[in-house]
């Protein structure tokens, strides 16, 4: 193919490019704004940079930096939980022949059609029983009980597509189970295991309902209710909001940017065998 041949796929990915970056770009306008041009609608469209140094100013004044840590710990709980449980169960789901596996498989599938406002309040009586309130590991044990399931899903149907001759040839070498599982299933499904800790990364990262009920510490707090703390009565600093909210989207960015070769791959791994 000539270039001039791939010239409209590179216009169609740099159009996708600015559309993918333009929210970015907006809330770094926003964020550099002065605060009476954002309520009267005369926002200019590139930033200011003189107003730099009063955003960095109007940060400092909130722990900003301790929601970033908080929100870190819930969602690295988050996918470590969901990554552990759900390799043991994809495994078991795929490989071990039971009764009852199939009414498994059901349950977990039903629970992500459960709201989690449903169960809001018997789990808040768990927590106070358990002693699990004001606590981010109690945070992340919840949000990984609704990550679990997709992140066993995926894990499955990666494990179903690995041939069982490999792991026979295991066993006659006295390998045990969880050998086989940790040293050869899992390395050779390693992009599902890619795309499920995404999933459950981003789940714990955006935990905004049971946070904001379960943590009564304003230094426990992630950075999605740090965020939704600047919604005042009368007022809302609409630069701050937007400058804290750019500064906690960078990490979740990052973490995206470094495995996203493998998210497709392990989305779509299983989905076709032949």
């Amino acid at each position: 193919m000539t270039s001039l041949g791939k010239l409209p796929r590179f216009l169609l990915i740099g159009l996708l490019a600015v559309l993918a970056g333009f929210p970015v770009y907006w809330m770094a306008t926003t964020a550099l704004s002065d605060q009476e041009q954002l309520y009267v609608g005369r926002q200019v469209p590139w930033p200011q940079l003189g107003n730099l140094g009063s955003l960095l100013a109007a940060i400092r004044e909130v722990p900003a930096g301790r929601w970033m840590v908080n929100s870190l710990v819930i969602a690295a709980g988050t996918t470590v939980v969901s990554l552990l449980l759900g390799s043991l169960a994809g495994y078991a789901l795929s490989r071990f022949r039971f009764r009852g596996r199939g009414l498994v498989g059901f349950l977990l599938f039903m629970t992500q059609v459960v709201p989690e406002a449903l169960i809001l309040v018997p789990l808040y009586a768990m927590f106070i029983t358990l002693g699990l309130l004001n606590d981010l590991a109690g945070l992340a044990l919840a949000n990984a009980a609704f990550s679990l399931p997709v992140a066993t899903f995926i894990i499955k149907g990666a494990i179903d597509t690995v041939p069982y001759e490999i792991e026979e040839s295991a066993q006659v070498d006295n390998c045990p189970r969880f050998g086989i599982l940790c040293m050869i299933v899992l390395p050779l499904v390693a992009p599902s295991l890619a795309a499920a800790a995404v999933i459950a990364f981003f789940a714990g990262w955006n935990e905004y309902l049971f946070a904001s009920t379960f943590l009564m510490n304003r230094e426990l707090w992630p950075a999605s209710v740090g965020l939704a703390s600047f919604i005042g009565q009368y007022e809302t600093p609409l630069s701050v909001v937007m400058g804290t909210a750019l500064l906690f989207s960078l990490p979740a960015i990052t973490f995206f940017l470094l495995i996203q070769r493998r998210i497709v791959s392990g989305l779509t791994s299983g989905a076709v065998k032949g």
